[in-house]
């Protein structure tokens, strides 16, 4: 039991850096963003964008409809259920998505892409490790669930869902504060928009 604590705590700890960092790393990026412009047309730049809200949305709504089944549960019971049955790290791979809505606000198709990447890449390492530590946990199921569920694409097939579920309103709206941080990049980089045609802003550099 006590290494069991000792083994989580690892883990919670090891989570938080990951979000620092990843936190970081993607604020250093908008940083160099700012002096950046899209060499499209306005319409095409205005679409971009539009998808991109599109996106965010798409990725809050499935935060939060993956939360709704792991409500806290995730190192005491394998979930395997809702969104959990088609893909094992659904808030990863819909903060993925969010991220690239993210990236489109610059109106930049190689932008939202790397903003995909980026954290596609990081959530990668960090389900490894997470990995680890459940198969560790919970033996054999685990090993079987790992087995039947991809780890990021979803497979739509595997689909299967429970009459009831039940879930933690803290962790719930701590999800959905998380996810609505997505939503500030749109009044964001439409003022850096603003202050580039105003001059305010140098444009060094332009991103397709």
């Amino acid at each position: 039991m006590e290494t069991d604590i000792k083994t989580a705590a690892a883990m919670a700890r090891y989570q938080a850096s990951r979000r620092f960092i990843l936190a970081l790393a993607i604020g250093l990026l908008c940083l160099l963003l700012v002096f950046s412009g899209s060499p499209h047309s306005e319409l095409m730049h205005e679409r971009i964008e539009a998808h991109g809200i599109a996106l965010i949305l798409i990725g809050i709504g499935g935060r939060l409809w993956s939360i709704l089944y792991i409500g806290g549960r995730k190192s005491a019971e394998i979930v395997a259920s809702g969104p959990y049955s088609v893909v094992r790290n659904p808030l990863y791979f819909f903060s993925t998505i969010a991220a690239a809505g993210v990236g489109s606000q610059t109106g930049s198709i190689s932008v939202a892409v790397a903003a995909a990447v980026l954290c596609a890449t990081a959530f990668h390492i960090v389900a490894l490790r997470e990995e680890m530590h459940l198969k560790a946990l919970f033996g054999a199921p685990y090993e079987a669930y790992l087995q039947r569920v991809p780890r990021f694409l979803p497979n739509p097939c595997l689909f299967r869902d429970q009459a009831e579920v039940t879930f933690s309103p803290r962790v719930f709206n701590h999800t959905l504060r998380d996810g609505l941080a997505f939503l500030i990049a749109i009044p964001c980089f439409e003022l850096i928009e603003e202050g580039q045609e105003l001059g305010l802003i140098p444009v060094l550099f332009h991103l397709f």
